[in-house]
């Protein structure tokens, strides 16, 4: 008997090969006493060394262990995204508490643990590739929700992200053994091939099966009605963790789902579209609406990012290069706008008794402009104002939208525009037109939690804080007024799928 092995191609699994060694190094660090402090240092490096093996690999689409993984544009530029938020990630953890309390190594090989994940996600094609990267993402995140031992906030944030996560686990589980027993296939174009020979609508077993695998990927991505955990977890969290969160996790799971169904599910697009359509819909509705009373601004942008999700959702409904182009220049006009923020609340978090309170944001146009001004953009940017890149992302959806006749579609995406407007600019008139020097400011910490982290009146000048910030608005605005960069990036990744 001939022992045939198996072809590797190492150029390909380079990134994760990167990732995977990187986190081993990352995490034996909190061993050695001399390296200890060098975490964030080395997590940059891996970060950095998977980045260039990802972009060395642009342009040349290729099927990696047997067909389970398949590495294209589409899924480098999925991975970019994560990998940049995750180095935003590490800059806006220098002197978080909760890496001191989860340690340093620790915190830092758990977030390379999750993006290990994410470039799995994005590269999947098989459904058992699909669940084992899904869980490799999910499960250091329920860790790092969890990481700020001394808050209640942090531990229930964690727990709740767990259970929730779980469920939206076991769903996605039980839907695809429901599709593997009608397909009699795990690989997504034997799924595809199986369903175009029964027929969706004629077997309920796959049927039954692609309404669980879709329910299960909405709660990973936040969209209504499967958003509940959302604003929760995102308010517990630790702030650069839930930055983390709001765009990477977003960004690999749209990966998957647009893989899923636009290949997987692709001879039934028909069936699909009008669920899927709704669902934006809602998601749109009950994300715009729920942020309009909300005074933290965690929870805020948890409800914008169910709105965002319902945008994003758009493209996915089109099936077609066109669609997966808008939604991939969303996403990642998405990351700049969402990382400017978080910088900001962050920083703003360190120096007031408020936390994340709305009521920290007073004042700061006057006291700290180097921070007002990114959060200005990053909202007005969210709301789809001209000049950035938000305005740009949405226009762009709803073109894909009208050109598959999904018209009513973009006009929620328009209203959905006018009713966040209501919540965005209530911050930007709440950082310039409320005086300085008001409570947000004052030494007393008469309004702080009980167990609110020690507070650093210099956190708005740090430049660990203040360059992140700076260079997301920065790109923001780059990108909303020279889209084309942006544009021929999404779309090589588009049409890398079709």
């Amino acid at each position: 008997m001939n022992f045939n092995e198996p072809t590797l191609d190492y150029a390909g699994l380079s990134p994760v090969i990167a990732l995977t060694v990187g986190l081993c190094v990352v995490l034996l660090s909190a061993v050695f006493k001399p390296v200890r402090r060098s975490a964030p240092g080395l997590t940059l490096l891996v970060l950095a060394t998977a980045a260039g093996l990802l972009i060395w690999q642009w342009g040349d689409p290729k099927d990696l262990v047997s067909g389970a993984l398949r590495i294209d544009d589409l899924s480098v530029a999925i991975s970019l995204i994560a990998i940049l938020t995750a180095g935003f990630c590490v800059l806006l953890s220098i002197r978080e508490p909760a890496t001191e309390q989860a340690g340093l190594g620790e915190y830092h090989a758990l977030l390379l643990g999750s993006v290990l994940g994410m470039v799995l996600l994005a590269e999947a094609q098989n459904l058992v590739t699909f669940f084992v990267a899904i869980e490799t993402l999910s499960i250091p995140l329920y860790i790092l929700c969890a990481t700020n031992l001394r808050r209640e906030g942090s531990l229930e944030s964690g727990l709740k992200y767990l259970i929730v996560g779980s469920l939206g686990s076991a769903t996605l589980l039980y839907g695809m053994a429901f599709l593997y027993g009608g397909t009699a296939s795990t690989d997504f174009a034997g799924i595809a091939t199986g369903i175009a020979h029964k027929g969706m609508l004629d077997d309920p077993l796959i049927l039954v099966g692609i309404a669980m695998c879709a329910v299960g990927l909405a709660f990973k991505t936040s969209i209504a009605p499967f958003h509940q955990w959302t604003p929760d977890v995102y308010e517990g969290a630790p702030t650069p963790i839930t930055s983390f969160m709001a765009v990477a996790t977003k960004a690999a799971a749209f990966a998957v789902f647009v893989r899923f169904f636009d290949v997987a599910l692709g001879p039934q697009v028909d069936e699909w579209q009008p669920a899927l359509a709704v669902l934006a819909a809602v998601s749109i509705v009950v994300g715009n609406v729920g942020a309009l009373g909300q005074d933290s601004l965690k929870r805020l942008l948890g409800y914008s990012g169910i709105a965002q999700a319902g945008y994003m959702l758009g493209g996915i409904v089109v099936a077609s290069e066109s669609g997966v182009s808008a939604l991939v220049f969303y996403l990642a006009a998405y990351a700049f706008m969402n990382l400017a923020a978080f910088a900001v609340i962050i920083a703003r978090e360190r120096e007031t008794p408020f936390g994340d309170d709305i009521r920290a944001m007073r004042g700061l146009g006057a006291e700290r402009p180097l921070l007002a001004w990114p959060l200005t953009i990053s909202m007005l940017a969210l709301a789809g104002l001209p000049a950035t890149a938000g305005f740009i992302g949405k226009l762009y959806l709803i073109e894909a939208l009208v050109e598959s006749d999904y018209t009513w579609l973009g006009v929620f995406i328009a209203i959905g525009t006018m009713i966040s407007l209501g919540y965005y600019l209530r911050v930007v008139a709440t950082m310039w037109m409320r005086p300085e020097g008001g409570p947000a400011t004052t030494p007393a910490i008469a309004g702080a939690s009980p167990e609110a982290d020690p507070i650093d009146p210099e956190a708005g000048k740090r430049l660990y804080l203040v360059g992140p910030a700076l260079l997301a608005a920065a790109a923001t605005v780059f990108f909303g007024v020279i889209p084309q960069p942006l544009v021929e990036f999404a779309e090589r990744a588009g049409s890398s799928l079709f």
